[in-house]
């Protein structure tokens, strides 16, 4: 019943769809993490405590899968002349937010270790006119830790795949459009949950 509750809240906040999986059924591949790195690799690596090599990567991934019991996957389907736009900070702001949300709506049903991720860097998405990531920087508290989440990305977490054993539909960037002609793209989070908390 307590899933239940949170999926539903998910949709609340906004999700275009929520599910809930069994931690051990996360798929998380090593190479996918070594896209942060790797030539070019991501112009966030290292500039932020949510991404590599500030987390532990897939071996702390599944670390945790053997501590939690279940995972929320979340999602938003949204326009992708928005995800392609001057917009798309914002939608990945309002991914991070609303992880942040349903982490604290899990911790308050009782499941206090509850711990969300999300998709893109938040150095990008809430701070991007910053010049250093205070945490990094000088060991101080991060500017957004009510809204900002570690990135899946550096965790190896395969997304599509996640989706996917989720039971959830992914609109790919690219694809042809619905009869609308509307062309859409899904991001997604997950909020990791401990049954038995």
């Amino acid at each position: 019943m307590l899933f239940e509750e949170l999926t539903a809240s998910a949709k609340s906040l906004g999700a275009s769809d929520a599910a809930i999986i069994a931690a051990s059924e996360i798929p998380v591949e090593d190479h996918l993490a070594d896209f942060c790195r790797k030539n070019p690799g991501c112009e966030n690596y290292r500039l932020s405590m949510s991404c590599p090599p500030h987390v532990s990567g897939p071996a702390g991934f599944r670390k945790l899968q053997r501590e939690f019991s279940h995972g929320l996957v979340f999602s938003f389907t949204v326009p992708e002349e928005v995800l392609l736009s001057e917009r798309r900070p914002e939608i990945f702001q309002k991914l991070h937010e609303t992880g942040a949300q349903i982490e604290a709506l899990a911790k308050g049903l009782g499941f206090s270790d509850a711990r969300a991720f999300a998709g893109g860097s938040c150095r990008r998405i809430f701070c991007p006119d910053q010049k250093d990531c205070r945490v990094l920087k000088k060991g101080e508290r991060c500017r957004y830790p009510d809204s900002a989440r570690p990135s899946m990305s550096g965790f190896g977490i395969d997304v599509s795949a996640l989706m996917k054993r989720a039971g959830i539909s992914m609109e790919w960037m690219g694809q042809p459009g619905e009869d609308n002609g509307m062309k859409m793209g899904t991001v997604c989070g997950l909020v990791l949950i401990c049954s038995d908390s």
